[in-house]
């Protein structure tokens, strides 16, 4: 299966016209037909320096030592579900951290970067797979750990770990509540999760990764000595930080936005460029391949960005229901186009099976996309919310749960509006737009709260 993914990206790159890649990573041209490209689609280039081969070697000790049973010596760190560059930066960067700040100690610290991705579902963040092989990491990331790669069920491995480590959110999802949180790193709302870890912070910084760097270079600062620290991951924490700061430009951007990034410089092969140079040409090549997006079809936009978990009811019957988000910039009529037929049934088909296979009682699609208006862009948000009745609950029972969640939306402070087919559309499925800012950090809280007083 890995071969043929393997095969299929190289494929797509290959036929795909592309951008020029900015001066800091000149990429060699493709030759279709050229000995050593049709040598590439037959096997993964493997990585070079010192950050892929770390990586790789960590994965398969860490494999080595779950097939003896030595899991109790393993620290996972985790980043969000939805796998987006920031996560996979800092948890990336802080494993490196734990265990280069220990290997000269007398007992150290095994750490490896664990992303809560399926490996398939890596690539449909293109800009994941630009930062990448900009760190001259393995392709087909072979060299990662992904979720469905770990060799145990996380409900049954997670009491067995040393602990776990979160990065880039508040609270672990309920498969590793058996695990001990031995850190937190976030940038969003505490949770209360953890409230012994340490270090435990909780600041608001454009990027997640900003905190973890920061908190490494100032222990690294600190050791009687130095560990060396490769250019690649340097390189891909200014990466996490210019695409989710815009480039140290966009009203995210925090003071330490900056200050971290100068300090990371200053340690990269880019030191002698000006940091708003570099950050700008980051910004640009990896927001470019952020958005390109319109060969992905309906089911890949879908999973692409989706974050779920259970929520706990009052309800003696169903004492927890299965939520999940997804976050798509395009609105659903372009969605429904990229259907097989083109009909907005369709669109419902896909998502239905979606759902059924991530077992998902409700589900809340949040598009987001710009509409041109007197020759300006007008930014437009929808929100669809979709609860199925399945093996979990009957009936009677996602009829009401459909009636609280709607209620409650509706009832909130959103300026929400029927989409303009709403008339076409079935039991329990309903479309709003909005013209506010609220995303999943404003528009989750209102809807697990609902859940959570369901009876």
């Amino acid at each position: 299966m890995k071969l043929f993914h393997t095969i299929y990206a190289a494929l797509v790159a290959a036929s795909s016209a592309t951008a020029a890649m900015p001066r800091i990573h000149p990429q060699p041209q493709v030759v279709i037909g050229a000995p050593s490209q049709t040598d590439a689609l037959k096997a993964p280039k493997k990585g070079v320096g010192h950050f892929s081969e770390w990586s790789r070697a960590t994965k398969k000790e860490f494999l080595v030592d779950w097939q003896a049973g030595k899991e109790a010596e393993w620290i996972l760190v985790q980043g969000n579900e939805g796998g987006d560059l920031d996560s996979m930066a800092a948890a990336l960067t802080w494993a490196y951290h734990l265990g280069h700040s220990t290997q000269n100690t007398t007992h150290p610290t095994k750490a490896i970067a664990l992303l809560q991705t399926p490996w398939d579902a890596l690539d449909l963040r293109p800009e994941n797979k630009v930062a990448l092989d900009n760190s001259q990491m393995t392709s087909g990331h072979e060299d990662l750990l992904t979720i469905d790669e770990l060799p145990e069920d996380p409900e049954t491995l997670s009491p067995k770990l040393k602990g776990i480590i979160l990065v880039d959110h508040p609270e672990p999802l309920r498969k590793w509540n058996k695990a001990k949180i031995l850190s937190i790193f976030d940038h969003h709302v505490d949770h209360g999760a953890g409230p012994d870890a340490k270090p435990r912070i909780f600041e608001q910084a454009a990027s997640c990764t900003t905190i973890v760097a920061r908190q490494m270079l100032d222990e690294l600062e600190k050791l009687p000595e130095e560990y060396h620290m490769p250019h690649e991951l340097l390189e891909l924490i200014l990466s996490a930080i210019a695409i989710d700061s815009g480039g140290l430009t966009s009203d995210a951007t925090m003071e330490t936005d900056i200050e971290t990034s100068k300090r990371i410089l200053k340690r990269s092969n880019w030191a002698g460029e000006g940091l708003q140079e570099v950050m700008d040409e980051l910004d640009e090549e990896l927001s470019g391949a952020k958005k390109d997006l319109d060969h992905l079809g309906v089911r890949d936009l879908l999973r692409r960005d989706w974050k779920g978990d259970l929520v706990d009811t009052p309800s003696p019957r169903t004492p927890t229901i299965s939520l999940g988000y997804a976050s798509i910039p395009y609105s659903l009529d372009e969605q429904i186009k990229k259907t097989e037929f083109r009909e907005l049934f369709d669109w419902f088909a896909i998502h239905a099976a979606w759902t059924a296979e991530t077992g998902v009682d409700i589900s809340i699609i949040l598009n987001k996309y710009k509409i041109r208006v007197d020759g300006k862009k007008k930014k437009i948000r929808e929100i669809a919310l979709v609860v199925r009745d399945d093996v979990r609950i009957d009936q009677a029972q996602a009829d009401s749960l459909f009636h609280v969640v709607k209620e409650a939306l509706e009832k909130s402070e959103l300026p929400l509006k029927p989409w303009h087919r709403v008339h076409e559309l079935a039991a329990r499925q309903m479309v709003w737009t909005h013209e506010s800012g609220a995303g999943r950090k404003i528009i989750r809280p209102i809807v697990d709260k609902a859940v959570m007083s369901w009876d």
